[in-house]
């Protein structure tokens, strides 16, 4: 008896440590948001999806949804998830992502149910819009991964992207080849992430300092030469030949995700190549596992001869390379032109789908395609007069990130040794 006593009082104990509450209260305030507004608030009688486009090689009816009938069902779908999500955590466990995701999806479809209300929603259009606004900030957000994962904070990602824009427009533009512009917007990440390495590991000055210091010098010096050099010869220095889109034959035919994947630039399909090897270097590689010790237990990596400030400097030039191209993106395959300040602030975007993607490519990727969903549909809903502010949805991607901050959507951790220089004792 006095044996099974303590391990029996102790088992509440522990559990308690690990049942959290807040992902069924934010669920309950989401699912009473949509009992208000598709409920409540229901706006006209129903809502059309266009799926195909005309060059489809499959034509798919209009989907035509009830709005309040649609939302009532959706309100109830939530409150059914959040009440599962209550009783799991009754019982000390997490709510699984999956089930955080089918919420997240359920409420989407009553959203653009309700904000798109007597009109015609081309689905196919938010697909290709969100391809095109992510793009730039998987490449920023994969740079950041291999940074950050390997021990250096790469708050420059803003600036690595800008002058990657600006360095391929001008390249580009001199010697009429965008594919010259793509290798010059990758030698200016290097340079920029070369400068944010000297000073963050040789030097050991605070790695977000420098980082916001770089963005700002970045930020000011194209400003600078746009004014004082482009605009007086925009024609020749300032005119990029724009990559052409490159369709896959039948893939780019299919209904709603055949344009948006198969219908795109080079850009685009370096961008998908990108990942995938991004992804299996980091976690299949000899080279992804010395990156990821060093960016965890510099102090274990040096003891086993791995040098750790030459495989920081190493990989966040690699980062910085790649995060190049996604500023070529800007303009050599969607503005094709380079303007003042044209990243608008995605570097930060691209940091936060670092954080919301728990530093894995492949979940950073997927943030990253949410937060240019976002804001593709704020682009949608206002040319269908959707009565959302479109200053909501541009805040949406970093409330997002507070919520998987805050665990939302599991505990988000990063490398250990993220941001601490290494000083060999």
């Amino acid at each position: 008896m006095t044996a099974v006593a303590p391990q029996a009082a102790a088992v509440p104990v522990d559990a308690a440590r690990i049942r959290s509450w807040k992902t069924p209260v934010i669920l309950a305030v989401f699912s009473l948001i949509a009992i208000l507004l598709f409920v409540a608030l229901r706006r006209g009688d129903q809502t059309g999806f266009r799926l195909s486009r005309g060059a489809d090689l499959l034509q798919l009816p209009e989907i035509t949804l009830p709005t309040l009938a649609t939302g009532v069902v959706v309100s109830l779908i939530l409150v059914g998830i959040t009440a599962f999500s209550a009783w799991l955590t009754s019982r000390y466990v997490r709510t699984p992502l999956w089930l955080i995701t089918a919420f997240a999806i359920v409420f989407m479809v009553g959203f653009l149910t309700w904000t798109a209300a007597d009109a015609s929603l081309p689905v196919y259009g938010l697909f290709v819009g969100t391809i095109a606004l992510a793009a730039p900030l998987i490449f920023g957000a994969l740079g950041g991964v291999i940074s950050e994962r390997v021990g250096v904070v790469n708050v420059a990602i803003e600036g690595q992207l800008l002058a990657g824009a600006f360095t391929s427009a001008v390249v580009a533009s001199v010697t009429n080849q965008p594919l010259l512009g793509l290798v010059a917007a990758m030698v200016a990440g290097v340079l920029v992430s070369f400068v944010l390495a000297a000073f963050a590991i040789k030097y050991i000055v605070d790695q977000v300092i420098v980082g916001v210091v770089l963005n700002v010098l970045v930020t000011g010096l194209t400003s600078f030469l746009y004014s004082q050099v482009l605009t007086e010869d925009a024609a020749t220095l300032n005119s990029p030949e724009r990559f052409s889109t490159i369709p896959i034959p039948i893939l780019s035919q299919i209904p709603v995700i055949g344009p948006a994947l198969f219908q795109q630039t080079i850009i685009v399909y370096l961008m998908y190549i990108a990942v995938a090897v991004v992804w299996f270097a980091l976690f299949k590689t000899r080279w992804g596992l010395r990156l990821r010790s060093v960016g965890e237990h510099p102090t274990a990596a040096d003891t086993v001869g791995i040098k750790v400030n030459r495989t920081r400097f190493i990989n966040v030039s690699i980062a910085g390379a790649i995060a190049g191209l996604g500023g070529a993106y800007f303009t050599l395959g969607s503005v094709g032109t380079f303007t003042k300040e044209m990243t608008a602030g995605a570097g930060f975007i691209a940091l936060a789908a670092v954080i919301f993607g728990r530093w894995d490519p492949i979940r950073a990727t997927l943030a990253a395609l949410l937060f240019g969903f976002a804001q593709n549909l704020q682009n949608v809903l206002s040319a269908i007069g959707s009565p959302v502010p479109s200053e909501f949805m541009l805040m949406l991607p970093y409330v997002l990130t507070i919520f998987a901050v805050a665990g939302l959507v599991g505990h988000a951790r990063g490398p250990a040794a993220s941001g601490k220089p290494y000083i060999k004792s």
